[in-house]
């Protein structure tokens, strides 16, 4: 095993002869220098994994020293020792990005934690993962084979994330693999939940979880104000997990005052989910009330251009015949003038935004292949979606309201699932295209794949036809016709759908926000 090199940097080297013979005796090769002159000529011709670096020398001081060892091998770590704990010392030590910093006397044990800390990190926090997760498996498990309600479910999904985000971290792969298990088992059997469940939620809405046709109702419609101004904010195919990694940068503007679940409707789909969200209505509904606001899928026109007039008519419903902004972003130079017309907005009770980048992305990963090599995976696909976020106009639009003093909810429609497992449909020209649900008359399908609807109207969902049924994917499958399966099949698999039933679709984040000023 190759020893870790460590370049010593002090003008009283000779006294700190003890603390190096420690290292020594650990298994660390350690190099005296004298000066900062020194250490620079041994840097430049030597490989060292860490520099310990004394602030005050004589001649080329430590500061100075570590200005020249930035700019020669800016990701080397450096720890600073120094005797003063004078703030500007720090500040300026800080600055030039030192990795860490000591006051003398420091003690073996103490350069032994560093050196951990910098060098060993990576494995001791692997370890440290691979532990928890072993010791919160058989919690999991147990839990699966409980008789869960929603929040249970919710809990175990919140507990699957957390694991996958720590996980990705670790250099040990065979966790990963067993929580990839773990999730898909976990998948098998929420749908089930939701084939045990859907229809009764229907019937006995008292007894369902929060879902999309509620949300507005109870979540967004308290916090519309007549003093301030509320912004509901939907990204569309914002999935719990992309949440969780754009939360540490929306903490930097906003206080969370409530970060919750709800659970889209089937469809999980724009069309059907956003719709209900926005009308506080279920499908059937919306076009029994609102006949021309309406179309299905066999219409011709976009399914989803009335969504302005939807949530006017839920506003009056619910007694809030307010004046509000409406804006569906679909690019950037669209988003840079929104973010332009928030401070006129600041003076609408309420204002509602609509972004499709990660719908769009989800499509494009499909169709395009160098999205498909920048989201390979789950991981890739999350750090698409941060990368993406971190340079938006949406990023922008939110400090803007920060700054101003707005109070924000953010949401979604639906999520979306990597589909891996073909299941073969059958069906007339009129079924959809959409390969995680078909409606239509005379679907043949295999039944153990799918939650099957053969009435319609008791999904709250339009019928078109009296043999018109619904099915949806459950797990990660998708729908594929018999027709060129294999070349249908090798196209979509492991690419991102909606529509059916998981997890990842249904279970979609809603969240409160207040602005820190």
């Amino acid at each position: 095993m190759t020893k870790i090199r460590i370049l010593w940097t002090d003008d009283e080297i000779a006294l700190l002869k003890p603390h190096i013979l420690f290292l020594e005796a650990k298994n660390y090769e350690v190099t005296p220098a004298t000066s900062g002159d020194e250490a620079l000529d041994l840097i430049r011709g030597n490989r060292y994994d860490l520099v310990f670096l004394d602030e005050n020398m004589p001649g080329l001081s430590g500061l100075e020293t570590l200005s020249k060892i930035k700019t020669m091998s800016p990701s080397l770590p450096v720890i600073m020792i120094t005797k003063s704990e004078e703030e500007s010392i720090m500040e300026d030590a800080i600055g030039a990005k030192i990795s860490d910093y000591l006051i003398k006397p420091v003690n073996p044990n103490q350069i032994l934690l560093t050196i951990k800390k910098h060098l060993d990190t990576a494995r001791l926090v692997s370890e440290k993962t691979n532990i928890g997760y072993q010791q919160d498996f058989r919690n999991i498990g147990m839990s699966l084979h409980n008789n869960m309600d929603y929040k249970d479910w919710e809990e175990v999904y919140k507990k699957l994330i957390y694991w996958e985000h720590e996980l990705e971290k670790s250099v040990d792969t065979g966790m990963s693999e067993i929580l990839n298990t773990q999730k898909e088992e976990a998948g098998n059997l929420f749908a089930r939940f939701v084939e045990d469940n859907y229809l009764d939620w229907m019937e006995y809405p008292e007894g369902a979880p929060l879902m999309s046709h509620n949300v507005f109702k109870e979540k967004v419609h308290p916090l519309i104000q007549k003093e301030g101004s509320t912004f509901l904010i939907v990204i569309d195919n914002l999935r719990l997990d992309q949440w969780q990694i754009l939360k540490p940068q929306i903490e930097e503007m906003f206080w969370i005052d409530s970060e919750e679940t709800y659970m889209s409707i089937l469809p999980t789909t724009t069309q059907y989910a956003r719709n209900a969200l926005f009308a506080g209505l279920m499908p059937l509904d919306i076009e029994r009330m609102y006949p021309k606001l309406w179309l299905n899928d066999q219409d011709e026109g976009g399914k989803n251009m009335n969504e302005q007039e939807l949530i006017g008519h839920q506003l009056k419903r619910l007694g809030k015949d307010t004046r509000f902004a409406y804006n569906k972003v679909l690019n950037p130079s669209y988003g840079r003038k929104v973010v332009s017309e928030i401070p006129n907005q600041m003076n609408n009770a309420f204002n509602v935004i609509v972004y499709n980048f990660i719908d769009m992305l989800s499509h494009a990963r499909t169709d395009t292949d160098i999205i498909k090599e920048l989201a390979e995976d789950e991981a890739a696909y999350r750090s698409l979606t941060l990368s993406w976020f971190d340079h938006s106009p949406l990023k922008e639009a939110l400090k803007e309201i920060a700054s101003r003093g707005g109070r924000v909810v953010i949401t979604t429609d639906h999520g979306s699932i990597k589909v891996k497992e073909a299941s073969k449909v059958v069906g007339d020209k009129t079924v959809n295209t959409n390969l995680r649900y078909k409606q239509g008359k005379n679907l043949t399908y295999e039944a153990g794949d799918v939650l099957a609807i053969t009435k319609p109207e008791l999904a709250r969902l339009p019928k078109v036809n009296v043999s018109q049924s619904f099915i949806f994917a459950k797990g990660d499958a998708f729908f594929a016709y018999p027709n060129n399966f294999n070349h249908y099949v090798s196209y979509y698999k492991n690419t991102f759908q909606h529509g059916g039933i998981s997890m990842e679709e249904m279970m979609v984040p809603i969240i409160q926000l207040s602005p820190k000023k």
